[in-house]
């Protein structure tokens, strides 16, 4: 199979935030679908924190990010965990319903799990709709967009991830500690130079 047909499925890009013994945490997904009037199916892996959160508190929100969010939401949520950092330290937010929505986000749900079902890497969270709002009109992200404009890559526990990513450019860099390509010649970049997703030097990046 030519996995490449993966990315032509339409995503978008969320946070999903939950609130287990006084801890908030969170991480981005893009695996995320209505599938009833009131029912949402998020789909989170095994390996992230969140997941252990959400089977634990059975509650979880969704801040629906935009084209314009601060890239630091991404690499926050996105490429690190939350049980080796407070995720919200530095990160604006509001409090809806004890879960914490990403301030800045174009709307959010807040969900109540009703159901789940396990598959060998993720664990599809079934969240049936509490209360939702819409902050501003702007256009939502897309993975499209966040992948086509942003630059932004694939973490390795997302779903849609695909091992030996095929780069165009003859000439490419990957950052080991996100997976980031840089299409071209880092070394002619300066020696303050950073990842544009986890902020690692140039020195992390690893020629393909």
């Amino acid at each position: 199979m030519n996995k490449e047909v993966l990315k032509k499925l339409s995503y978008g890009v969320y946070a999903i935030t939950t609130n287990i013994d006084g801890k908030d945490t969170g991480c981005i997904a893009n695996s995320l679908i209505q599938v009833t009037y009131n029912t949402i199916a998020v789909s989170l892996n095994h390996k992230n924190f969140t997941n252990l959160c959400v089977a634990k508190s059975n509650k979880f929100g969704i801040s629906i990010l935009g084209e314009d969010i601060d890239n630091n939401i991404i690499t926050t949520f996105g490429y690190q965990s939350g049980a080796d950092i407070d995720k919200f330290e530095h990160i604006k937010y509001r409090e809806i319903d004890g879960i914490r929505i990403i301030d800045g986000a174009l709307g959010y749900l807040i969900c109540k799990v009703v159901d789940k079902f396990e598959t060998e890497t993720h664990t599809i969270f079934l969240g049936e709709i509490l209360d939702g709002k819409i902050f501003t009109q702007e256009e939502p992200m897309t993975y499209a967009y966040y992948h086509k404009e942003r630059k932004g890559t694939t973490p390795k526990n997302a779903p849609t991830y695909i091992e030996n990513e095929k780069v165009d450019s003859e000439t490419a860099y990957k950052c080991s500690i996100c997976g980031y390509i840089y299409r071209g010649d880092i070394t002619k970049e300066p020696e303050d130079y950073v990842c544009p997703i986890c902020k690692q030097p140039k020195s992390v990046f690893e020629k393909l």
